[in-house]
């Protein structure tokens, strides 16, 4: 008699941080969490991951996302008196994802955009094409002390679907001094192939200073806990060992 064996799932691993820098958690501001009780329901799976400091990361952008503190601050503070009421203990602050276009510099410019401690400013270019004054942002950003980074930088479709021309343009802004964060779920193939595989040559790169869950919402969630029963995972984390910066904020 044949006995057949349903094989056992993969017993899911920590994330390697208990950091993230890039979610959107803060509820009602952005294409994240619609209200607080989903947050909270967000926040309870992100502990099961290993996280405990959350600094959430609401857009601000251009036409679509004009955020600022005003709109975000009652927003985090609602949520900060929610997670008290439950058994989380968890530190949630928040920083933003700044858009490089008008809103953005003009914040930046006055002085009222929300870094990450250390003075850490995460960033994220146009899905469209590459600013066409990305580096003079960048310069600028360091002459007011402050230290860039760009938000997954593997989804970026003029970068990643352009061979050698995408990759030698990674390794330029690595070098001059822009720091990259790359996206949790395009490590687990949530966005396709290509992000992914451009996420994976990052790494073996040593380009991969940051990592960010990027969550805003359970189907993102139900995506990352998939993953971190894979042994794609368990090999993606053994390369980052040691480098990422998450956790020295």
């Amino acid at each position: 008699m044949i006995r057949l064996f349903k094989k056992k799932p993969n017993e899911a691993v920590k994330l390697p941080i208990y950091t993230d820098i890039h979610c959107h958690i803060v509820p009602g501001v952005d294409d994240g969490s619609p209200d607080t009780a989903t947050s909270i329901e967000l926040l309870s799976r992100m502990k099961e991951w290993g996280l405990r400091r959350i600094y959430a990361s609401p857009h601000v952008a251009d036409d679509v996302f004009e955020n600022s503190p005003d709109t975000l601050d009652p927003a985090l503070e609602e949520l900060q008196e929610a997670v008290k009421k439950t058994s989380l203990d968890m530190v949630i602050e928040r920083h933003a994802e700044y858009r490089i276009g008008e809103l953005s510099t003009r914040q930046i410019e006055q002085g009222i955009a929300t870094t990450l401690p250390k003075d850490y400013i995460l960033i994220e270019n146009s899905f469209m094409q590459e600013p066409w004054d990305l580096e003079n942002f960048v310069f600028n950003l360091k002459l007011k002390g402050l230290v860039p980074i760009l938000a997954h930088p593997e989804r970026y479709r003029y970068y990643n679907s352009t061979g050698s021309t995408g990759k030698q343009r990674y390794s330029e802004l690595h070098h001059k001094g822009l720091l990259f964060q790359t996206n949790i779920l395009s490590l687990a193939g949530q966005y396709g192939s290509t992000d992914r595989e451009t996420a994976e040559w990052l790494i073996s790169m040593g380009f991969v200073d940051f990592l960010g869950t990027d969550l805003h919402n359970h189907r993102h969630a139900d995506t990352i806990e998939a993953y971190l029963r894979t042994n794609k995972a368990r090999k993606h984390f053994d390369a980052l060992k040691g480098r990422l910066l998450n956790d020295t904020l």
